[in-house]
């Protein structure tokens, strides 16, 4: 089992600094996931909205104001570089 993400802050362009519940810190870059998609990643593409990424505490990830989240355990292993 994967370490809930407790913090995130925005750097710059797309990308996100992570701090994992066992304290592991990491940045990830975004733009792959979301830059040039439809549906409800297309608001996150445009960087006032990417930049109000939230961490929502109930379901351990980062979340955006229209309900787009990300699996902590994806995000963890690009962290890590391990695999799931």
């Amino acid at each position: 089992m994967f370490p809930d993400i407790r913090s995130v802050r925005h750097l710059k362009d797309y990308q996100l600094e992570l701090t994992f519940a066992d304290g592991l810190k990491g940045i990830v870059d975004f733009a792959g996931w979301i830059v040039g998609k439809d549906g409800v990643f297309a608001p996150l593409e445009d960087m006032k909205f990417f930049s109000r990424v939230a961490v929502n505490p109930e379901i351990g990830t980062i979340v955006w104001p229209n309900g787009v989240d990300f699996d902590p355990e994806v995000l963890y292993s690009k962290v890590t570089g391990k695999p799931i």
